[in-house]
């Protein structure tokens, strides 16, 4: 049987008084010393504790995470915005969202990008890069491939802050960018000389002049970032300089297609000559390539427009590019109505109000705490709003009022920390989103785990937009929200197997509601996926139908609450009581593990278990052979992860892992031997888990032990890919709680900003107080009090 806390659904009045009356205790009873960097209690409060005059802003470094695999997009943006600029680099590796903080050449400064994925590069569409000049005034030898104009950058020249980046090149060119919903604005300034220098990249000879005439050269490649391009139409006017026209795209983690398109228009200098190019050569003689214009299909690789300019009296030239993904057309009336003027520091100050207006509802003092440690707090508060990203009025695949979000990706990643925070802090945002993936629902017949350019994405565990809906049911998020068709959506996860369940849904539907469990050898006839993870799978179905039977309960289904609770316990079908930690060490050849025994292990349809042992896919023991096309059992994690995921039956597993003293020596040793991972988003909960045992002061620790060691204010102060989600797990950590997705559940720990409270929103109202020691034995559990 579940824990008091879960399955039972207590009254909230009751479970309020009990938050309540257990941090009374906490706060008086002198139990077990504990030394934390403040001196904290948590409580639940409605006025304002701390108070900070100093502009949040400074303490924001958007280049957090743009190496060590964070792959931050550190560009210009508003919160959630479409246009993303930003310079991109020809590590490819790492560049996933463009920019890189290392020594890689840079490529041009593009359009469109994601923040914090894994896999293949995510968009980078219709890059821009700027010449000085030509040698020997003459277009024809300036650099037009993306392989030959690659360009070292002026090392330690990035400059990044909410809604501003710039960079100078080692080409003399300073290039800044900022940003509005659907536009970008660029500042090319380039040396006041006649004749400006000129540095050697890889494709230029020794011989190659070292100055060259100033005349700067702007170019706009058709390419994107993973190099997907396929078709596509683009034009210059010889006269104005506006470049316009699109092309078709693949996303870089799922299936499908898109289309995007963009308008570019320059102010600043006059025009000398336009032209095209293809690959590396260049034409004045023909202003358009594409099908719709007569010419030959553009091809492959990098092709495009440019304009040649006299040198600026301001030495200053601007470029606007409005981005759609209905037509060229609405990009240009997107940049003529969002940037009519080319008022740069206009487009700047109003991001930074954007900005500072999404931010203000978190309220803290900042007594004590050094700048690292505020620049870790505030930016990963600003990281969970990248994405996802604000399409609305941009959805060319179908025609609704509601609201378009796209650039989950993925939800797996974002459901345990991103969303919870949002419903916290931004509930506006939030309910957007949630009436978005209904009305992805809605005209493509099953919500997303992973969605990106209007494409399906691969789903990499359970059916997790079901914790979304259910976390913003559970905490009142009721606006313009269609329930009735959230709950349909949700319950179509749980019942209906797709034709394709590799980009959403559930597979093994039947095994699952026979068996109780995804076998590893799984016949499943009634779609295609990858027939692995049965543990992974298992687990998070497992607590999938948990919250769907949360929302029948809140939305009155009687039936469906009884039997997708019984489903959540499918879970422990799967566990094996006698399986010991055992493996083969690869290097020395020895039988290596712990005295620890029962863990999740993979299971056959005749109900015999397999073999897995219980640390494959972890640090110590090969940790990436359980990515995307993994053929085991577990997901980005090992067995001895997965047996911790039961967030919906913890009393069950904290008995099955031998009671409370055993199980806190078990999440001990999980955190300290190497097994957890904290660069993966599962690892977020086990580190507060703690708490299932009233030992909330080990969470504590080890919180403390990751920040500020894995989570900080360098340029590589993230463990993994940030998915917008390792910055929601800091700044939950920071504020002191950490939600159980998808219930009414936080876990308190002493906060790192000691004072302050988030902006009422009149649905729950959390605050932190500095006051007095933190006791870690006592139990730190609060419940969100919802006005009637």
């Amino acid at each position: 049987m579940a824990g008091p806390f879960l399955t039972t659904f207590p009254r909230r009045r009751r479970v309020f008084t009990f938050a309540l009356f257990s941090l009374f205790i906490w706060a008086i009873l002198p139990i077990e010393s504990f030394n934390p960097p403040r001196r904290l209690l948590l409580g639940i409060t409605k006025t304002v504790v701390g108070k900070s005059s100093d502009d949040i802003l400074q303490f924001i470094d958007p280049l957090i995470g743009t190496v060590n695999g964070g792959h931050v997009f550190p560009g210009a943006t508003l919160p959630y915005g479409m246009a993303k600029p930003v310079a991109d680099t020809n590590n490819y590796g790492e560049a996933a969202s463009g920019f890189v903080s290392d020594d890689s050449l840079i490529t041009g400064f593009s359009q469109f990008h994601d923040s914090g994925t894994g896999g293949n590069p995510s968009m980078g569409n219709f890059p821009l890069f700027a010449h000085p000049g030509c040698p020997e005034d003459d277009f024809v030898k300036c650099h037009y491939s993306a392989a030959e104009r690659a360009i070292p950058r002026i090392n330690g020249s990035a400059t990044a802050k909410p809604g501003y980046f710039a960079i100078r090149l080692s080409n003399s060119v300073h290039i800044e960018m900022t940003s509005t919903a659907h536009t970008n604005l660029f500042r090319f300034n380039f040396p006041p000389e006649a004749e400006v220098p000129y540095a050697y990249t890889a494709s230029d000879s020794k011989d190659t002049p070292q100055t060259v005439p100033s005349s700067p050269l702007i170019l706009l490649d058709m390419i994107d970032l993973g190099s997907t391009r396929s078709g596509g139409n683009i034009e210059v006017n010889a006269t104005t300089g506006r470049m316009k026209g699109g092309g078709g795209f693949r996303p870089s983690f799922g299936q499908g297609s898109y289309k995007a398109y963009f308008c570019a228009d320059f102010h600043g200098a006059e025009i000398r000559r336009t032209g095209t190019f293809s690959r590396t050569d260049a034409t004045d003689s023909v202003q358009a390539l594409g099908d719709s214009y007569g010419s030959a299909r553009i091809p492959q690789g990098s092709a495009g427009t440019w304009v040649q300019f006299a040198q600026a009296s301001t030495n200053q030239v601007l470029a606007r590019v409005g981005v759609s993904f209905i037509s060229a057309s609405q990009a240009c009336q997107n940049a003529e109505r969002e940037v009519g003027d080319f008022d740069f520091s206009r487009v700047v100050a109003a991001s930074e109000v954007a900005w500072r207006e999404k931010l203000s509802v978190i309220k803290a003092d900042h007594t004590g705490l050094n700048l690292d440690l505020l620049t870790t707090f505030w930016s990963g508060l600003y990281r969970t709003m990248i994405l996802p990203q604000d399409y609305t009025g941009e959805n060319p695949l179908w025609q609704s009022d509601e609201p378009y979000y796209d650039s989950f990706y993925c939800i797996w990643d974002s459901f345990r920390a991103q969303h919870p925070l949002l419903t916290i802090i931004d509930p506006e945002t939030q309910t957007d989103m949630v009436r978005a993936l209904i009305d992805i629902y809605k005209h493509e017949g099953k919500l997303p785990d992973c969605r990106m350019s209007f494409s399906k994405g691969f789903t990499q565990g359970g059916s997790n937009a079901d914790v979304v809906l259910a976390d913003a049911l559970i905490k009142n998020l009721t606006k313009e929200i269609d329930w009735s068709l959230g709950y349909e959506a949700v319950v179509s996860d749980a019942e209906e197997e797709p034709s394709d369940w590799s980009v959403s849904g559930r597979g093994g539907i039947d095994s699952w509601h026979k068996l109780g469990y995804i076998p590893v050898d799984d016949d499943d006839r009634k779609g295609a996926g990858p027939l692995s993870r049965s543990i992974s799978r298992t687990v998070e179905y497992a607590y999938d139908d948990f919250v769907i039977a949360l929302m029948a309960r809140e939305l009155g289904h009687k039936a469906d609450e009884a039997k997708y609770l019984q489903r959540s316990h499918n879970w422990r079908n799967l566990w094996n009581a006698d399986h010991e930690d055992r493996y083969r060490d690869k290097a020395t050849g020895k039988v290596e593990g712990s005295a620890f025994r029962g863990f999740l292990q993979p299971r056959f349809t005749n109900g015999t278990f397999s073999e897995q042992t219980a640390r494959l896919c972890s640090p110590v023991y090969e940790q990436h052979v359980c990515y995307f096309d993994t053929r085991h059992s577990t997901y980005e994690g090992s067995p001895w992860l997965y047996s911790f995921y039961v967030p919906q039956d913890m009393a069950s597993l904290v008995s099955l892992m031998g009671g409370a003293e055993h199980f806190v020596e078990r999440l001990d040793y999980f955190h300290s031997s190497g097994i957890m991972y904290m660069g993966n988003e599962p690892n977020f909960l086990p580190t507060f888990q703690f708490h299932y045992a009233g030992r909330p002061g080990r969470s504590a620790y080890w919180v403390h032990q990751y920040i500020p060691s894995l989570f900080n204010s360098t340029i590589g102060g993230i463990p993994g890919n940030d998915d917008c989600a390792m910055g929601a797990f800091s700044a939950f950590a920071f504020m002191g709680f950490f939600p159980v997705a998808g219930q009414d559940v936080y876990l308190l720990t002493p906060p790192i900003v000691s004072g302050g409270k988030h902006k009422d929103t009149g649905r729950e109202r959390l605050g932190y107080a500095a006051q007095r020691e933190f006791r870690p034995r006592v139990h730190g559990y609060i419940y969100p009090e919802r006005k009637a």
